[in-house]
């Protein structure tokens, strides 16, 4: 059987990605030596066809792009390097991992279909349309938009990482900003079977991946919070300008369900003490 080629592999959910492949030959790929299987640079249209060539894939989960930073730095990370693969990679089965940020601001209470038209209000929502856009004209690509993912792992710049990290320190009030905002929190294991799943069905176009769940940020902070006795949480500035701008989020996965006979496993609870587990591991509590 053919391999898996992960792009982006040692990001958040590339790694788990590429650990719930099971006996999946997974072949991982990374900007930084020694940190996978091969080391690619994705803006690099001649090695990405050699990588190609080398591994002969079944299908390639790209995994890799860009959360912040300038405009350029986002332009670069979730648009460029698509082009580059939809220029190389041929009639490869390809999973491309996009963003419920590409919705932007819907009508509150309503579950986000993919039939809803996009409407990014800043850089990272339109950045990852526009890889998407692109990801969908590959002719045998699948776009699936994963919406608040979290879990073992979070990263320390996510609001769940940022909680874990100060819970860790010590400290007795864990300061956040405006927790007001209402998402689609979704365990990045389910996001990473989900990912798999698609690699092997046929299917293309549009899926969104998420809990199927509306959950208020304050709860899902004070889930984190509460299993550390002692500690208190204070909201003690403003949220985000792209929180402010989509109040409200929540996906509608009846076709993801349909498509690729998957759903979401882990519940909330279970999701947040792993991740607080997974932090504890590996930083030391």
């Amino acid at each position: 059987m053919k391999p898996l080629l992960v792009l982006g592999a040692t990001g958040f959910i590339g790694r788990h990605v590429a650990s719930r492949a099971g006996d999946r030959e997974v072949v991982t790929t990374s900007r930084r030596p020694g940190a996978a299987d091969l080391r690619l640079d994705l803006l690099d249209g001649d090695a990405l066809r050699e990588a190609l060539r080398v591994v002969r894939p079944h299908a390639v989960i790209n995994c890799a792009g860009a959360v912040a930073g300038s405009v350029s730095c986002l332009v670069e990370g979730n648009v460029t390097t698509v082009a580059t693969l939809a220029e190389v990679v041929g009639d490869t089965r390809v999973v491309h991992l996009g963003s419920s940020a590409e919705y932007g601001r819907v009508t509150e209470g309503v579950p986000i279909t993919e039939r809803d038209e996009p409407q990014p209000v800043g850089a990272y929502g339109v950045t990852k349309l526009a890889g998407t856009a692109l990801a969908r004209r590959l002719p045998n690509g699948v776009v699936l938009r994963v919406f608040n993912p979290f879990g073992p792992g979070s990263p320390r710049t996510s609001l769940m990482g940022e909680v874990a990290t100060q819970l860790g320190s010590g400290e007795t009030e864990i300061r956040t900003g405006d927790l007001g905002a209402v998402r689609d929190y979704v365990d990045v294991r389910d996001v990473a079977d989900a990912a798999i799943a698609a690699a092997e069905a046929e299917v293309t176009g549009v899926l969104n991946i998420g809990s199927g769940t509306a959950t208020l940020s304050r709860d899902l902070v004070t889930d984190l919070v509460s299993l550390v006795p002692g500690r208190t949480l204070a909201e003690v500035r403003s949220g985000s300008e792209r929180s402010a701008a989509v109040p409200w989020h929540r996906a509608d996965i009846t076709a993801a369900t349909a498509a690729l006979g998957w759903k979401p496993l882990y519940p909330r609870t279970a999701s947040v003490g792993d991740l607080w587990r997974s932090w504890c591991e590996e930083e030391g509590c």
